[in-house]
């Protein structure tokens, strides 16, 4: 008897829901055949399949595997990994299909899968809808798969190692693996470089017992700016629960947002970039577009969602692109997909080959004021039509906006981007401006209006 699957676990870019109310080992099993038909219809043979250490991890990766190879394909199993250690080890085998089984930077009773059918690109949006509807059919293959183990860890460290260049100085480094899926690699990777490392929170445990392994989250890095200050660090880097986003924190214990991270990236390498142009998505401030034209560079604003900017990134062969949440992409010295512990040591490689300090490196930037990302709590029932009568109402008052992403409404000195959240049951937020007041102003504006019209939906 086939289970029947939540719609909602389809998201926009991943498969995601609460362990095991919308997703357990039935589900995993389903997914794991229509999976494995898919990839029997592309007339291949094998995928890959990795895990992060979410407590539930292990488990809907023994009943995925099952069903997959029940559909007649092969599997490489990773066991536990970083999803940039899996998206490597896809491109390292060449094998296009495969899985990766984590939750990213949801809450600890949460999972799911990302999925990809070809090489080095995450199903999203409308893949996403059709691959739900194609298991809820049931039309599967079937066979008799076998299991490969398969270790990557040496090989992954080396493609890190690759076109790394450290200079004189001897940086002064905290990381903060927040006890998720980072925590066993990290500090053996960190220190194959001539780096001062302090290691926090670098046991294995997926209750995150000390803190949520969000850096895009300023209040989940308090142990982190505390640590930086007392050791008189450098700085501070932070990794998600599945390792592929970074986040960081001053020498003066400030949290650095990811797009003025972005700012010190694009200087560094924008006199050897082939193509003078930079992606980053539509939360990023005012103030990183134009550093980048004031650099004589193309910006290109992109829709929010690794799946999106990863993608825009490669179509637009770019040499660099990120977006705020801590995804960023190389492809000057590295592979092109995101990983955290990369983007940490290419910062870590500017801060050794100067005397200056992160802040030091942001001097000139534009003076704009933020909120963090708000979320606002709705149901995944309502949330897109809430933003369809956003839409509306900012047409009908004369607002200049766009719809890249949700609806981000546009002024001289900011904006407001609010958008339905593609990982969970949330209305997202974001406002800027030059000043306070006219900040806050701003804000209180529009979620008053988010709230009416909730009240309406």
């Amino acid at each position: 008897m086939m289970k029947e699957l939540s719609p909602y676990i389809f998201r926009g870019y991943d498969i995601r829901g609460i362990y095991p109310k919308d997703i357990d080992e039935d589900v995993a099993y389903q997914i794991g055949q229509g999976f494995g038909s898919k990839v029997r219809e592309r007339k291949e043979s094998c995928c890959i399949v990795g895990h992060d250490n979410r407590l539930s991890s292990k488990s809907l990766e023994e009943s995925l595997i099952h069903g997959i190879l029940d559909t007649g394909v092969d599997v490489y199993r990773l066991g536990l990994c970083t999803t940039p250690m899996y998206y490597f080890a896809c491109l390292n085998e060449n094998i296009p299909a495969g899985i990766m089984i984590t939750a990213s930077h949801n809450p600890k009773d949460e999972n799911g899968f990302k999925i990809a059918f070809r090489k080095g690109e995450n199903i999203k949006g409308d893949e996403i809808q059709e691959f739900y509807h194609f298991i809820q059919e049931g039309k599967f293959q079937k066979g008799s798969g076998k299991v490969i183990d398969l270790s990557v860890e040496q090989e992954y460290f080396k493609a890190i190692h690759k076109g790394l260049c450290f200079g004189p100085r001897r940086v002064k480094v905290v990381i903060d693996c927040g006890n998720g899926t980072t925590s066993p690699f990290a500090k053996k990777l960190y220190e194959q470089f001539p780096i001062e490392l302090i290691s926090l929170f670098d046991v294995s445990d997926g209750a995150f017992p000390n803190h949520h392994p969000d850096p895009s989250v300023e209040e989940n890095l308090e142990a982190l700016k505390k640590a930086v200050l007392k050791e008189k660090a450098d700085v501070g880097l932070a990794f998600d629960g599945d390792g592929d986003r970074v986040g960081v924190i001053s020498n003066k214990g400030r949290f650095v947002p990811m797009d003025e991270y972005m700012i010190i990236i694009i200087r560094s390498i924008i006199s050897h970039v082939r193509k003078k142009a930079f992606l980053y998505d539509i939360k990023c401030s005012n103030a990183l577009k134009e550093e980048i034209e004031k650099l004589g560079a193309k910006p290109i604003e992109s829709r929010t969602g690794n799946s999106y900017t990863k993608k825009g990134v490669h179509d637009l062969d770019l040499d660099f692109g990120g977006e705020f949440s801590g995804h960023v992409y190389f492809r000057d010295r590295f592979l092109g997909f995101d990983s955290g512990l990369y983007a940490g040591l290419r910062l870590v490689e500017i801060l050794s080959n100067t005397s200056k300090q992160v802040e030091d490196l942001l001097t000139g930037i534009g003076n704009y004021v933020q909120t963090e990302e708000m979320k606002i709590k709705t149901s995944d029932e309502k949330k897109f039509e809430v933003i369809r009568k956003f839409e509306t109402y900012c047409k009908e008052n004369g607002y200049s906006y766009h719809t890249i992403d949700g609806v981000k409404v546009l002024f001289d000195d900011g904006f407001a981007s609010i958008r339905a959240s593609n990982t969970g049951p949330n209305i997202t937020a974001r406002f800027e401006a030059k000043d306070e007041k006219t900040l806050l102003q701003r804000k209180n504006f529009f979620l008053e209006v988010l709230e009416n019209i909730q009240k309406e939906v």
